[in-house]
C-alpha cells in the first residue's frame, strides 16, 4: 500500500526537461524550412495554373458565375503567396541565427547542415547573408562634432 502512495502524482518529482541536442534542433528547423519552401513553391504554381485556367474559361465563354467563383479561388491563392514567403523567410532567418549561435556544436559535414546552408543561400536576401561584417564606416573624413 505504501509503495503505491509514492506513485501518486502529488508525490512525483517534477521533471526537468533536458536541453535538446543542437544537431536534432538543426534537423527539425531544416525540415520545417524545407516544408515551407515546398509550400511557397506550391502556392506560386497554383496561382500560375489557376490564372491559365481562368483565362481559358473566359475565352471559352463559360458561365459568368463559374468564372466569378473561380476568380475568387484564384484570389485566395494569390493572397497565400506573400504569406507563405514571409513565413519561409522568418523560419530561414531563425535557422540562420540558430546556426550562428551553435556553430561550434554543429558538424559541418552533416547533411542537415549542408541543407540548411543551401536554404539560406536560396531564400535569404543577399544583403543579409553578407551581414554587417562587410560594412565599414570611414571616420577619417569626419569633422569635430559631426555625426556619421
Amino acid at each position: 500500500q505504501e509503495d503505491r502512495d509514492y506513485q501518486h502524482p502529488r508525490y512525483a518529482m517534477p521533471r526537468v526537461k533536458a536541453p535538446m541536442d543542437p544537431e536534432r534542433q538543426l534537423m527539425i528547423k531544416t525540415k520545417a524550412c524545407q516544408r515551407l519552401a515546398k509550400e511557397a513553391a506550391y502556392y506560386k504554381q497554383e496561382v500560375n495554373t489557376n490564372t491559365q485556367k481562368l483565362a481559358k474559361m473566359k475565352n471559352e465563354g463559360k458561365d459568368p458565375y463559374d468564372i466569378k467563383k473561380f476568380d475568387e479561388v484564384l484570389q485566395e491563392s494569390v493572397m497565400m503567396v506573400p504569406d507563405s514567403q514571409a513565413r519561409l523567410l522568418q523560419h530561414v532567418e531563425e535557422l540562420s541565427l540558430f546556426m550562428e549561435t551553435h556553430s561550434e556544436q554543429l558538424a559541418v559535414e552533416d547533411e542537415f547542415y549542408k541543407a540548411a546552408q543551401l536554404l539560406q543561400q536560396e531564400h535569404l536576401p543577399h544583403d543579409e547573408k553578407d551581414g554587417a561584417e562587410n560594412l565599414t564606416t570611414n571616420i577619417d573624413d569626419l569633422q569635430d562634432d559631426e555625426a556619421f
